[in-house]
């Protein structure tokens, strides 16, 4: 009996992996805060955990449907070698049913419990990110993280179209910082696992282009990030206070990217470290979105 218990913890946890949980968490980092600048307030409570819990399982049909068709790649790259389809524990038919199955789920969620603008945004997230981004972009081009990452983005729209049945200026700012960031905050970690990349036949910028040429890409996408950031003080009436936090976290972030550039141009400046602009981009994007959801309830 206590094998059979720890033999279904196992597959439920190779199942679990399959919807990558840590992408997920960025995610709803960004629609809690969308909700709260929407509603003005905090939005009922019920709302916001009916749009998590079609969000968790539109992003992991999505994510488990990127596993089902990058097994072949993935069994290649370090980074990904353990992942369930690679080592056996779950089949390719078992994940291309649950993956399925996960976004069907989730656009009735969406549709029954949310409203049906949510739903059709979902739907474009998971058509995004497995079409566009998966089985178009990834492997013919370069700027494949650039255009498919606008799937990441969606959350945003998704979470406003929730509280407000509709889009505005307000997400499409929000939407624009999330997409200028995405380069700048996944290139580093395609420098790092560049060779990875490289073997499996993937053309991430940082496979085919010099560090140098990267990074400063990379510096021009921040500068963009952070432009959208600022436009939402008077599209979305924010506070003196957001605007200064913004500038101060997009001013720190963009340090980052030319911090990297110059140690790219100039190795004597030290190693080029690019996981710690990384790790950065993902302490900028929590904190704006914080200050975001904060700004709100400010008393002027």
């Amino acid at each position: 009996m206590a094998d059979r218990v720890r033999a279904s913890v196992h597959v439920l946890g190779a199942y679990v992996a399959l919807t990558k949980p840590r992408i997920i968490e960025l995610l709803l980092v960004t629609t809690i805060p969308t909700m709260i600048l929407a509603e003005r307030g905090f939005p009922s409570m019920g709302l916001v955990l009916a749009t998590l819990v079609g969000g968790t399982a539109a992003a992991g049909s999505a994510n488990t449907l990127n596993c089902y068709l990058d097994r072949d790649i993935d069994q290649i790259m370090n980074r990904t070698k353990r992942r369930p389809l690679v080592t056996g524990e779950i089949s390719p038919r078992a994940a291309l049913v649950f993956g399925t199955v996960l976004g069907v789920l989730a656009l009735a969620w969406f549709t029954l419990v949310v409203n049906l603008a949510s739903a059709l945004l979902t739907a474009g997230a998971i058509l995004m990110y497995v079409i566009g981004y998966t089985m178009i972009l990834k492997r013919r081009t370069p700027q494949n993280i650039v255009w498919g990452g606008a799937a990441g983005c969606m959350p945003v729209l998704i979470g406003w179209s929730a509280v407000t049945g509709g889009v505005s200026w307000t997400p499409v700012l929000l939407f624009g910082v999330i997409f200028f960031w995405t380069p700048p905050h996944y290139w580093p970690l395609s420098m790092k696992f560049r060779k990875d990349y490289a073997a499996a036949g993937v053309p991430m910028l940082p496979v085919v282009a010099a560090d140098t040429l990267v990074a400063r890409e990379m510096i021009a996408y921040a500068v963009a990030m952070v432009g959208c950031s600022l436009l939402l003080v008077p599209v979305a009436h924010m506070t003196w206070v957001y605007g200064l936090v913004a500038l101060a976290l997009g001013g720190w972030f963009v340090w980052s990217c030319i911090g990297l550039y110059r140690r790219a141009v100039d190795p004597s400046r030290g190693k080029l470290n690019a996981m710690k602009v990384f790790h950065a981009s993902i302490t900028y994007l929590t904190l704006v979105f914080v200050a975001v959801a904060v700004d709100v309830f400010l008393p002027f």
